[in-house]
């Protein structure tokens, strides 16, 4: 794999990009961030890339670059639009970022990339068989991982349990809608991963997103059969992850 690549973060309220040292998982450069443009239409956000890129000067390069979208991406097409622009949905967004930056671009779910983070640096690095990291945010994001390989845009968090979208109720979004204890959260947080559970098997959870900094205070709360562990790159998972598939797709 290329020794360096470039990560782009897309979120809601801001774009994020750094140089990433794929050997070390860390960032080569310090990240810069710029606030994700309103409306955040396809053009917009391309521009706003365009200039976290252009920032590291020669230092991007020839990089690979990769950069995580908060939607399900198929083969480089935004299908859904969480927390972005509507306008988002059907556009070829690798072809959009290429374009823009004038050099191949490789796209992905933003938990896809934080999923492939962990297992590459951080909390299942060597890990066999069946991996899932949830990201418990604003929604539930999830990655599925088997043995170190990508099955990706699962969307777990739009399982339906007891009637409703697992992440109308389980989400971080939810605890504070509904000023929830750790206590009342994590019994909701238990019936969705029991779900999970039931469903896959797997051999490990990661759990991701801010609030997993606090997960002592919900994650011993939570009685599974599989080992469920707090993720360790935190913020920086998304961009390590988004330049780790970047070199991947550019060694292909």
């Amino acid at each position: 794999m290329t020794r360096t690549g470039f990560g782009i973060d897309i979120g809601g309220s801001g774009i994020k990009g750094a140089p990433v040292d794929l050997e070390a998982g860390q960032f080569a450069a310090e990240r810069l961030r710029i606030p994700t443009p309103q409306p955040s239409v396809p053009e917009s956000v391309a521009g706003v890339v365009r200039q976290v890129v252009e920032s590291f000067g020669e230092t991007s390069g020839s990089l690979p670059i990769g950069v995580t979208f908060p939607a399900i991406v198929r083969h480089g097409v935004t299908l859904s639009a969480a927390n972005v622009d509507k306008s988002w949905i059907g556009t070829d967004a690798d072809a959009l970022f290429t374009e823009t930056l004038g050099r191949p671009v490789h796209v992905v779910n933003d938990a896809d990339a934080a999923g492939v983070a962990e297992v590459e640096f951080g909390a299942a690095k060597g890990v066999k068989g069946v991996v899932i990291m949830c990201t418990l945010g604003t929604g539930i994001g999830s990655a599925l991982l088997l043995d170190g390989r990508l099955v990706p845009n699962t969307e777990l968090g739009h399982l339906e349990i007891d009637g409703h979208d697992a992440e109308k109720k389980a989400a971080d979004s939810a605890r504070e809608r509904d000023d929830l204890s750790w206590e009342k959260w994590a019994h909701r947080l238990q019936k969705y991963f029991s779900t999970v559970e039931a469903l896959f098997t797997p051999d490990l959870i990661v759990v991701g997103g801010g609030v997993s900094k606090k997960s002592e205070k919900f994650l011993p709360l939570l009685d599974l059969d599989t080992p469920i562990v707090p993720a360790q790159l935190l913020n920086d998972a998304g961009i390590v992850g988004a330049a780790v598939l970047a070199a991947q797709s550019s060694d292909l």
